[in-house]
């Protein structure tokens, strides 16, 4: 593996830069997709109509960046020993280092202010919309990860271990030995969950939140058992694993919403 996919001169295309833009691609896409299906209609200034494709990409012009802002801040903040030291390597995310949990949150802030200040419409009608784009984007990006060498586990003697090249985290932390390739694990779970979203739940008309409630509840599951096997986990308290905190804490609010909301029920339920 070679975190370089082209080097022409000085000029270089890495597979984590390519599967970011990949999953940007392919999640605006996927999202005018649903909100076309889904008939979101903004109130903005000029009029009420279905959200453009113009529109998604309003979207993503605000999501993708503070959500890699938050993303490389939640891994700075983890690992302020070596930044604190090195701050121009804070810079430096074609090495590895954008934090999901992080992202996530820097999302939520741009879908607040998206739907809340900006074209006015329901917040999870369309998170329920962006939601799938969001998993199948993750995978992508463990894809990137695999190539880069890192997001790696610990040594195993399981079948599926790998020994990583000398030049990658990965490798560099385990030398000559197999570990767990844990982001794939994780990938093949983003998959499976999107899957689920996608071709399974989508269509069925549930209550508005449904699908973005699933997603938490089946990646917090996902990313607790995946972060069991991960070698480089970014530790709260000297003590916890981070994602596994913040997995048990997604788990317990989007669960509890889910019930609150009784969010299983279709829509026609409420008009019946």
């Amino acid at each position: 593996m070679n975190p370089v996919l082209i080097e022409v001169g000085p000029l270089s295309i890495r597979w984590y830069g390519l599967m970011y833009v990949v999953a940007i691609i392919v999640g605006i896409f996927l999202t005018h997709r649903e909100v076309i299906r889904r008939q979101i209609i903004s109130k903005r200034k000029g009029g009420e109509g279905i959200l453009t494709l113009d529109d998604v990409l309003d979207f993503v012009l605000i999501a993708v960046p503070i959500g890699i802002i938050c993303a490389r801040l939640y891994y700075v903040v983890f690992n302020w020993d070596f930044y604190g030291s090195n701050p121009i390597n804070i810079l430096k995310i074609w090495e590895g280092g954008l934090a999901i949990h992080g992202g996530v949150i820097g999302g939520i802030l741009a879908l607040w202010i998206y739907t809340r200040f900006w074209k006015k419409i329901p917040f999870w009608q369309f998170a329920d919309a962006v939601t799938p784009s969001l998993i199948l984007g993750q995978a992508f990006g463990r894809f990137g990860n695999f190539m880069n060498g890192d997001a790696y586990g610990t040594p195993t003697d399981w079948p599926t271990g790998m020994v990583f090249p000398i030049g990658t985290p990965a490798g560099r932390e385990y030398p000559n030995q197999p570990i767990h390739p844990s982001m794939l694990y994780e990938m093949a779970g983003n998959l499976l969950i999107f899957s689920v979203l996608w071709w399974v739940l989508r269509k069925q008309g549930y209550r508005d939140g449904f699908i973005t409630c699933v997603y938490f509840i089946l990646y917090a599951v996902l990313r607790f058992f995946v972060e069991m096997t991960r070698g480089d986990s970014l530790i709260l308290a000297d003590r916890w694993p981070a994602a596994n905190v913040i997995s048990v804490i997604l788990f317990v609010v989007f669960t509890g919403l889910m019930f609150q909301w009784k969010l299983w029920q279709k829509k026609e339920q409420d008009s019946a």
